[in-house]
């Protein structure tokens, strides 16, 4: 796999230096601007997240972002983040991005209903040999990108088997299949193996942290809780909003916010999107391997422990169809966050973020307390042990580690 930025020791010094000075991945770019890759991400989440669950949703916007970045790098903007073409500096950038997404869209989402506006997107285009080039750019990475991703198990049926139930087992909590359990099957956009930085597991039902965390679970994340306050559950509503649509806002309204470039933008978003992505595989890994149950039948079911009172009426203020270990939201959020501090070289960038089901918008001055609010909403939404959250983010964050390392 070509890396997107492969430093030597002495050029990741050199870079330090710079940054240090006020440079900027952006002004390291160039001027080009943006708008073609942010209008196609735009357009690629909207037709992606139509319907579908936010993991799979988020490895779908992982192929699509490396489709746009290595066109970007086509067109002499930035180093490639899978597939080096030859480069060509006299193609439109806004046909060879439009052409990359669309392409890629239509073959992986077919009912995304994006013909009309990518239509609509080249006849913005002025015509000429900028444009047919451009068009024939795009659509070469485009293949190349949908020949890499054939048969990567996206597509696949996978039957849910329920293991025996008992004490600790996870069993659905909705009469409905387990959410995007076909990532067990995906091959990653970048780790090498789904179980690359499996974690340890749940805490055994009869330690005391168990029983700690499940005391916690139970007093504030009840549906009718009289500890948890109003505050507290407006912020588990507002991590409730589909993952890898809330999260794709955020990532084009800091490309925006900083004013990134045309290579700046796409370079950033295909890191994002891609240690997200590749994050949650990693997440629905562990969680199909360890079957973990959820707070709801932990709390009304006997698990052996002296420690954790059994209430058969409890019920979570949120509920969610797959395992509780490890927190696919703060899989996700790690993820995301790791690859940022990567790209900024930093952890302090500041996050604006909105949420569609509160209405509401929140602004954090470092990645770090975005990570801790994700953290406590999903304790407080009743879905999560505090074990779970760490053990949760400790595996986004070395997926992205990993990840951001090599690109």
């Amino acid at each position: 796999m070509r890396s997107l930025i492969r430093w030597p020791a002495l050029t990741a010094a050199f870079a330090l230096v710079l940054t240090a000075a006020g440079w900027s991945p952006a002004a390291a770019s160039g001027p080009v601007s943006a708008a073609p890759v942010l209008d196609w991400s735009r357009y690629a989440t909207q037709a992606i997240v139509a319907g579908r669950p936010p993991a799979s949703s988020e490895v779908l916007l992982g192929i699509v972002h490396i489709a746009i970045a290595d066109t970007v790098a086509g067109l002499g903007y930035g180093r490639p983040f899978h597939f080096a073409v030859r480069p060509d500096r006299h193609a439109s950038a806004s046909a060879a991005v439009a052409t990359a997404a669309y392409d890629v869209l239509k073959a992986r989402v077919p009912a995304s209903g994006l013909e009309g506006t990518y239509a609509d997107y080249l006849a913005g285009v002025p015509d000429g040999r900028a444009k047919a080039r451009g068009i024939a750019l795009g659509r070469s990475v485009a293949v190349a990108v949908l020949a890499w991703r054939a048969g990567d198990g996206l597509d696949n049926v996978v039957p849910y088997v329920q293991k025996p139930p008992g004490p600790g087992v996870w069993e659905p909590t909705l009469p409905t299949p387990p959410v995007d359990i076909v990532l067990t099957q995906v091959r990653p956009l970048a780790l090498r193996y789904r179980a690359q930085f499996r974690p340890d597991g749940p805490d055994p039902l009869t330690s005391k942290r168990y029983a700690r965390d499940v005391a916690e679970v139970a007093s504030v994340g009840r549906v009718d809780s009289t500890t948890r306050t109003a505050q507290q559950t407006e912020t588990a509503r507002f991590w409730a909003e589909q993952t890898a649509q809330q999260w794709s806002r955020v990532f084009l309204q800091l490309a925006a916010d900083r004013h990134l470039s045309l290579s700046g933008a796409a370079q950033m978003l295909a890191l994002a999107h891609v240690s997200a992505g590749d994050a949650v595989i990693a997440c629905w890994d562990a969680k199909f391997h360890y079957l973990s149950w959820r707070p709801v039948h932990a709390i009304q079911r006997a698990d052996g422990n002296p420690r954790t009172p059994v209430d058969p009426t409890w019920q979570p203020l949120l509920n969610v169809n797959h395992p509780e270990y490890p927190s696919g939201h703060a899989c996700f959020t790690a993820g995301a966050t790791g690859a940022l501090k990567a790209f900024f070289h930093t952890a302090e960038v500041p996050l604006t973020i909105s949420s569609q089901v509160t209405g509401t918008t929140r602004a954090y001055t470092n990645l770090a307390a975005v990570r801790s609010d994700v953290r406590e909403a999903r304790i407080l939404s009743g879905l999560h042990f505090r074990h779970s959250m760490l053990d949760g983010e400790v595996l986004g964050t070395q997926v992205a580690g990993w990840i951001t390392a090599r690109h």
